[in-house]
């Protein structure tokens, strides 16, 4: 079982893919693989043109098929997500998000981008048919940092939210799993309370 993680940060190195780090801890607990995709990855012509014939799209299109559940990353850019996560979107067929999760984690300047979730991204995700959108994880720039060996360093009450979101979608991910590994005579049974 994996995830893909879609990052609409331009930047390797950028504060919001680093809220990916406790999310793959709790995946990897889980027995449930990370996998990442960002635009970076792709060659400009075939993602900004949509070139569904290239090599590049074709391999995020299995990855996608593959996937248990997406990850959506993205800083907030002039009160909306990232053009570049509008670019990866675009990518993704009609319905292409039909049947997984998808947990968005998104960071900003201020507080003041918070509604970006809600307004700006989860109406596209819904238009792509994620079946169910966490409430996902919005971040403060300044409550990401890089402690003084280099790791990870977030605000105490950052770090439990992502806690949290990412507990809970690991177990919906196992849950699933199980539910798919169930017997096939189970399929009959009725639960009668």
């Amino acid at each position: 079982m994996n995830v893909l993680a879609i990052s609409g940060s331009p930047s390797a190195t950028s504060k919001t893919l680093r809220l990916l780090d406790p999310l793959e801890q709790a995946l990897n607990a889980a027995d449930i693989e990370l996998r990442r995709v960002s635009v970076s990855d792709f060659p400009a012509e075939a993602a900004l043109l949509a070139r569904f014939d290239h090599p590049a799209v074709q391999g995020f299109h299995r990855q996608l098929a593959q996937a248990s559940g997406v990850v959506v990353l993205t800083p907030v850019y002039q009160s909306a997500y990232a053009g570049a996560l509008k670019v990866l979107l675009d990518l993704i067929p009609e319905g292409g998000l039909a049947g997984k999760p998808v947990l968005p984690l998104v960071s900003g300047g201020s507080a003041g981008h918070l509604l970006a979730v809600d307004y700006a991204l989860k109406p596209v995700l819904s238009a792509l048919k994620a079946s169910e959108i966490h409430q996902g994880v919005f971040a403060v720039s300044g409550d990401i940092g890089v402690d003084a060996d280099g790791g990870l360093a977030l605000a105490p009450a950052l770090r439990a939210r992502l806690d949290e979101a990412a507990q809970l979608f690991a177990s919906q991910l196992s849950a699933r799993r199980r539910a798919q590994q169930a017997p096939a005579s189970w399929s009959g049974l009725r639960v009668c309370l």
